[in-house]
């Protein structure tokens, strides 16, 4: 057996640790973001060989590099084997240029395939340590629901999730609100970016640490990991010997877009990511010139989960380029940029050009998007344009579709005249009570509801 990897801050500034306890800390005590210190590597011979497997068992072989030492095979399997017992179609909608919907777990979410594995995986460190955990997540639209659904009922692990009240659907908002038991939900007349402030400073707050705070946001190694999986599903199921496939990754916090470059760095031949981002174009603008700039507060886009003007993972993503950058973002030492600018590609998409996606889509492939899938599939089309004939017709391409198209009915009926049939996921929710509380963004608040609620 290999040593077990151990985890570095991007803020260098604490102690390496392993997965178990970079899982259960959450964050850096320094603020900083936990990245392992070597990124293991996948021969591309066993890659070739995935094809036979199902999406479990790819997960087992793909995680298992990062937890190996740090839990028997036997339970990973048993994790991996109830964690997935979904579908994840991947849709042809012309040439070799494909749709992967990430959308069939639970709460029809690209976040069900992070939350579920990194609850069960919390949930046996804390059964063998006899402890619980106070999990406090900020959410933009998506990961509440996959976060509480996930952690929902489990006997270690008590959860809060905060939401900005106006930038989610009632759909996404009620598959938090509905739950109850171990599952506390506050709503904030703020931004995500407010919502995602608070989590932070409570975690620097050294007079919390009695409560055992721990996220289960992106800034959560443990939500990283799982989501490195499905590039190599897609690959897998799609790709021919030798060939290099192009993604195109929806970002709001960048926590998607990360796994898939370590799923590259691990080996998968990628050959570009195609980074498409709302309105809220910091990222694009960095990568174009070099010069970071937070959008201060976030632009309000009806792609509402990706709302972030700030996104957390950037820090992860200038450390795999070499650089720092703070939990502020200000850059400490500069990236790699011509490296990056040749890996990543990024454009921002504007309301109006969702829209019109959505609608052509339909129209043209009877290709059913929700706005955060429309914004991938516009940022591949907008590179696909851009590339010409540098990149051929037969070009494997993916992009992801992060969310169920009935989670935005609105939206979906008034452009296209189709109601999305619900899943079963989303049935019967819009009748049940919820269970929430509001709040303002005042940090001295928020720690006195905690106090209040979570004494011993």
């Amino acid at each position: 057996m290999r040593k077990t990897l151990e985890y570095y801050s991007t803020n260098y500034k604490a102690e390496n640790l392993t997965f178990h306890l970079a899982l259960l800390k959450g964050q850096a005590p320094d603020k900083g973001l936990y990245m392992p210190l070597i990124i293991p590597l996948i021969p591309a011979g066993e890659i070739q060989e995935y094809r036979q497997l199902e999406y479990g068992e790819i997960a087992y072989h793909v995680t298992r590099r990062f937890l190996e030492g740090e839990i028997p095979d036997d339970e990973l399997k048993i994790i991996v084997t109830e964690a997935y017992n979904y579908e994840v179609p991947l849709e042809r909608v012309f040439d070799r240029k494909y749709v992967m919907r990430l959308d069939r777990g639970p709460t029809a979410s690209f976040k069900d395939f992070a939350a579920r594995m990194m609850g069960r995986l919390m949930q046996f460190y804390l059964r063998t340590e006899n402890r619980r955990l106070l999990i406090l997540t900020a959410t933009s639209g998506d990961t509440g629901s996959a976060v509480a659904n996930a952690f929902y009922d489990l006997d270690n692990i008590d959860i809060v999730v905060l939401f900005p009240r106006n930038e989610v659907t009632d759909r996404q908002r009620k598959q938090m609100t509905t739950l109850g038991k171990n599952v506390k939900i506050l709503s904030l007349d703020a931004k995500f970016d407010d919502c995602q402030a608070l989590v932070k400073q409570a975690f620097a707050d050294e007079s919390l640490d009695f409560l055992g705070l721990s996220s289960a946001n992106s800034i959560n190694i443990g939500r990283l990991i799982p989501q490195i999986v499905y590039y190599f599903y897609a690959y897998a199921r799609l790709s021919s010997a030798g060939e290099d496939i192009v993604f195109s990754v929806p970002s709001g916090n960048f926590g998607d877009m990360m796994g898939g470059l370590l799923a590259m760095k691990m080996g998968l031949p990628v050959r570009k990511f195609v980074i498409a981002t709302n309105e809220n174009a910091e990222f694009p603008q960095y990568l174009a010139t070099g010069n970071y700039n937070k959008i201060e507060p976030s632009r309000n886009c009806i792609s509402s989960a990706m709302n972030v003007g700030h996104p957390s993972n950037l820090a992860r993503l200038v450390a795999l380029y070499g650089g720092i950058m703070d939990e502020k973002g200000l850059i400490l030492r500069e990236a790699d940029m011509d490296l990056m600018r040749n890996e990543l590609w990024s454009t921002s998409i504007t309301d109006e050009e969702t829209r019109i996606t959505i609608g052509e889509a339909w129209s043209k492939w009877k290709l059913l998007l929700e706005p955060h899938g429309a914004v991938g599939w516009t940022g591949l089309m907008k590179f696909i344009l851009d590339q010409g004939d540098k990149l051929a017709a037969n070009q494997l391409c993916v992009s992801l579709e992060t969310a169920h198209p009935a989670k935005f009915p609105d939206e979906i009926k008034k452009i296209t005249g189709i109601d999305p049939e619900l899943p079963a996921s989303l049935q019967g929710i819009d009748h049940k009570p919820e269970y929430v509380t509001r709040i303002s963004s005042d940090y001295n608040e928020f720690k006195n509801w905690l106090l209040e609620n979570y004494k011993s």
